[in-house]
């Protein structure tokens, strides 16, 4: 009888470990939040990156306007795209309102580090400068606040909100002011945080040659 229940009880126990290991592995391969969230970041900046081929006559005109205006040519088509939005939406439509804050934020800035540029001198820390300067006119803030849609936004859709204008923001004006990322010896770029500002973390710059 002994033999018979030791005969029964041997695949039951594999059964069970075998049951536990895909548990396991199941669980091992399951995402967790964090990881959720970030692949579905990924996948709307997917879906929102666009590839497509102009002329090369087209590209060249663009380059130029877009070095006049004093941005790189791919914030300069997407400025393009966004001002044919506006030229569209229906009348009171809340995308073109944000996008018509976000277009006076991003405008603003770019004349902004020009000017400080010219009569304030220029450092490492000038991203934050600027931010600075524009945080403190109520105007600006009126509208970058409109821009995230910061009336309404929750703790993380206003998160999710802030950090692309806040990147075009650093961008705009590394370009506007003729200058590039500043590198440790690694060649790393090197980054700083500040907090209660209007960013939380910026790029250190400084001037070619």
């Amino acid at each position: 009888m002994a033999d018979t229940v030791q005969t029964l009880e041997k695949p039951a126990k594999k059964r069970q470990d075998r049951r536990a290991a895909q548990a396991a592995a199941k669980a091992a391969a399951t995402p967790g939040i964090a990881e959720k969230r970030a692949l579905k970041r990924r996948r709307i900046a997917e879906a929102n990156t666009m590839t497509f081929i102009l002329e090369t006559e087209v590209r060249r005109f663009v380059t130029a306007q877009a070095k006049a205006a004093g941005m790189d040519i791919a914030p300069y088509m997407q400025k393009i795209v966004e001002n044919h939005v506006l030229a569209s939406a229906p009348k009171g439509d809340p995308l073109a309102r944000r996008i018509a804050a976000k277009r006076v934020v991003l405008d603003h800035i770019v004349d902004l580090a020009r000017d400080m540029d010219a009569k304030s001198g220029f450092d490492e820390h000038f991203v934050l400068n600027v931010v600075k300067k524009a945080a403190s006119e109520p105007t600006f803030v009126a509208n970058y606040e409109a821009a995230v849609d910061a009336g309404t936004a929750d703790e993380r859709s206003l998160a999710r909100a802030q950090a692309p204008i806040n990147q075009q923001i650093g961008r705009l004006i590394k370009r506007a002011a003729g200058a590039r990322s500043k590198r440790d010896d690694n060649g790393k770029i090197i980054r700083a945080q500040v907090q209660g500002e209007l960013i939380g973390t910026y790029t250190l710059l400084e001037k070619p040659g």
